[in-house]
């Protein structure tokens, strides 16, 4: 098969998981666009990632809730990088709390950027993808999605929005020869474990049939197979990677 250029973006890019991502992508010969929220400098460590693998990068401050940000940010990417073949949909929030004690705000800012956040990067990147007939799109669910948690009930819902806007997707771009797949981590080693309490942690840890919590890497590895030419007979698929958790 001819070498194609591979141009991603990756949202939610600046830590955790999106920047194992985003770091795995370069290493797999990508040129790397880097979209998140919060100070300028964050993104600093990833780009420097990135371009210490002879990588192009491209780097934007968005909120991809807000569909006008999203729309120019893929296209600006696009017009940097000369392309895009790649998009993973990463950004995610916790505002974890029981239905009866949820305010609007909780739930609307999760279903705002863990769902809508994904409908309105994918809607942006389609057209580019459609017009060059190939691509990958990868999004970023939870088994949360699948099975549901206690005190997640956005969290939850917007997860299982992914995967079937996931699925939906797939029928919708596979003419064009662009797969869309999700990926649904269980529990990974990000700053947001260090706030449970140890008790919670250690009987979630229980849960794990390979016996650890898994790391960003661990995803990483996963979309990069997924984005990658080996995965391009796969499409509208959930890839747990969660060391046997939903079982």
């Amino acid at each position: 098969m001819e070498d194609k250029p591979r141009r991603a973006l990756v949202t939610g890019g600046s830590s955790g998981i999106g920047r194992a991502v985003a770091e795995s992508l370069a290493r797999d010969g990508c040129d790397v666009g880097i979209l998140y929220l919060g100070d300028p400098e964050d993104a600093d460590p990833v780009r420097t990632c990135v371009e210490s693998f002879g990588r192009k990068t491209w780097v934007r401050v968005a909120d991809v809730s807000d569909a006008s940000q999203a729309t120019a940010a893929v296209e600006d990417c696009a017009a940097e990088l000369g392309g895009l073949e790649i998009l993973i949909n990463n950004a995610g929030i916790f505002r974890d709390q029981v239905i009866w004690k949820m305010t609007d705000e909780q739930w609307q800012d999760v279903i705002d950027i863990d769902l809508t956040g994904v409908f309105n990067m994918s809607r942006a990147a389609a057209p580019i993808m459609r017009s060059a007939k190939y691509g990958s799109i990868v999004n970023i669910s939870s088994i949360n999605g699948m099975r549901g948690k206690f005190g997640q009930t956005n969290y939850a819902a917007a997860k299982a929005g992914v995967i079937g806007f996931t699925k939906a997707l797939a029928k919708e771009l596979a003419r064009s020869t662009v797969t869309v797949n999700a990926v649904a981590p269980g529990m990974i080693q990000t700053p947001i474990l260090d706030a449970m309490p140890p008790e919670a942690l250690e009987k979630a840890v229980a849960e794990i049939l390979v016996g650890r919590v898994g790391t960003p890497e661990d995803i990483a590895e996963a979309v990069t197979f997924l984005c990658s030419d080996k995965a391009r007979f796969i499409t509208g698929e959930v890839l747990r990677v969660d060391g046997g958790q939903y079982i």
